[in-house]
């Protein structure tokens, strides 16, 4: 993804969320892929899907038993 792609991703998500802590970052070496933030804390992975012509995105967020506990 590239600098345009993520910072779309980024406003985005801000809004729907209306979090403007979220921050939409590239990964090393992943060109299909970018980490989210919540401030300094990682919450999830975004993936690019390009399938017959369309793109899409999916969010991936694991939640640890111990993270429902705080």
């Amino acid at each position: 993804m590239d600098k345009t792609e993520l910072a779309k991703l980024q406003a985005y998500l801000r809004r729907k969320f209306e979090l403007a802590t979220i921050r939409v970052v590239a990964r090393p070496k992943k060109k299909d892929s970018a980490e989210v933030f919540i401030g300094e804390e990682f919450v999830a992975v975004i993936y690019r899907d390009d399938e017959d012509g369309e793109t899409s995105w999916n969010l991936q967020m694991a939640i640890l038993e111990m993270d429902l506990e705080d």
